[in-house]
């Protein structure tokens, strides 16, 4: 049975949704808005049929019952519907409520638009949280397999997980004419998932892929774009110490991450796995964050000198240091990073998730099995509130 319950809830007036491929804006949209004038761009003739006149969205509307809600589902692929709708919105009495998917924001940005002058809210569609999928969530395969819709939804997982790349390389890197080596463009994907949750030295991708730094730089815009990828900032708030001054680098989900990453016998299962159990926190965390509308700021802390901490989180309703451990026993040199933010920032709440069962205290720092922790974690909530 297909999983669609979510705790994402719809703001009210007009408003963009984007998300990466097969997260369920489309599933999402017609279970909310049953009754929703479509525009399905993902259809060739639909995008034919509006590339060559946009003002046919006026007709659509015109047709369209008193106060209803017309959904444009894949916006970037036409542009410059934006403007028409942009006029709709302006004039008085229109009566439509417009709603606007997009899993790309390349074309948006190349073509000047300016995403309606701030008139529609921008929400952001994730993987599934733990706590959306209730006792269906189980760790292990969602470190496997991660928590995108499209391929929780599956019948068969791995088949599906295995063509998620795929569809992004032919339906929009090759469709969209994005990249002029589509085989430089797949040795990228590959170099990249090296640098899953750690800082990218675009130097080295660069060699792995036999091609120059400018060209690495624009790889990772494009997945940028197509939301495939993000990267956190570091934390240097009141800083104390030399920090380093390079993002740390994620794939959105910790699935196609594992999909990504390349293995053999020189490869060790316990680094993967901690790539990708902290994956999965910060994919949570980004999902928390955005669903609650807060003005928090995620980054991590790292020193010159090798001292981290995965995440912080800072913002008007709490102050939090987040270190993750892909293990079920905890060392006092797990500690260290926890402690020497603690140093420099004595007012950070100290967590240390871990694949452990019972919840500890050593010190200032909560340990916190790292499970309970993301099946708890609920949009709106404080962060460690119902821990």
């Amino acid at each position: 049975m297909e999983t669609v319950s979510r705790f994402f809830h719809a703001p009210k007036g007009h408003f963009f949704l984007f998300g990466p491929r097969g997260t369920g804006k489309s599933t999402w949209l017609r279970q909310a808005f049953p009754e929703a004038v479509w525009l399905d761009l993902l259809a060739s003739e639909e995008v034919r049929h509006f590339s060559a006149r946009p003002e046919r969205l006026r007709e659509v509307c015109a047709a369209a019952p008193l106060r209803a809600t017309v959904i444009i589902d894949e916006v970037q692929r036409v542009p410059e519907l934006l403007s028409v709708v942009h006029q709709l919105i302006e004039e008085p009495g229109h009566g439509v409520r417009f709603v606007l998917t997009g899993s790309s924001s390349r074309k948006l940005k190349r073509s000047g638009v300016d995403l309606l002058a701030g008139r529609a809210a921008l929400q952001r569609m994730h993987p599934f949280m733990a706590g959306e999928l209730g006792i269906a969530f189980d760790l292990q395969k969602a470190l496997e397999f991660g928590l995108v819709p499209l391929v929780v939804n599956a019948p068969d997982p791995t088949v599906r997980l295995r063509s998620y790349a795929a569809l992004y390389l032919q339906e929009e890197v090759k469709a969209e004419g994005l990249v002029r080596n589509l085989g430089h463009f797949s040795r990228f994907l590959e170099a990249v998932s090296f640098s899953q949750a750690s800082p990218m030295n675009l130097a080295e991708v660069a060699r792995e892929c036999e091609v120059n730094r400018k060209t690495v730089e624009g790889y990772l815009e494009i997945l940028e774009d197509l939301l495939l990828c993000f990267r956190l900032p570091v934390f240097t708030r009141r800083a104390r110490r030399q920090l380093i001054a390079h993002p740390k680098f994620f794939l959105f989900d910790a699935g196609v991450f594992r999909s990504l990453r390349p293995t053999g016998p020189l490869d060790s299962a316990s680094e993967i796995g901690g790539a990708g159990l902290e994956t999965l926190v910060a994919q949570h965390l980004r999902a928390w964050n955005d669903l609650s509308a807060s003005s928090h700021t995620l980054s991590y802390w790292r020193t010159r000198a090798g001292l981290q901490v995965d995440f912080v989180i800072y913002g008007p309703d709490g102050f939090w240091a987040l270190e993750v451990k892909h293990s079920q026993i905890i060392h006092p040199k797990d500690l260290r990073g926890l402690q020497a933010f603690q140093a420099d920032y004595p007012e950070a709440e100290l967590v240390l998730l871990y694949r452990g069962k019972a919840a500890l205290k050593q010190g200032a720092v909560s340990i916190l099995p790292v499970e309970d922790f993301l099946r708890r974690l609920r949009p709106g909530v404080s962060l460690l509130e119902r821990q």
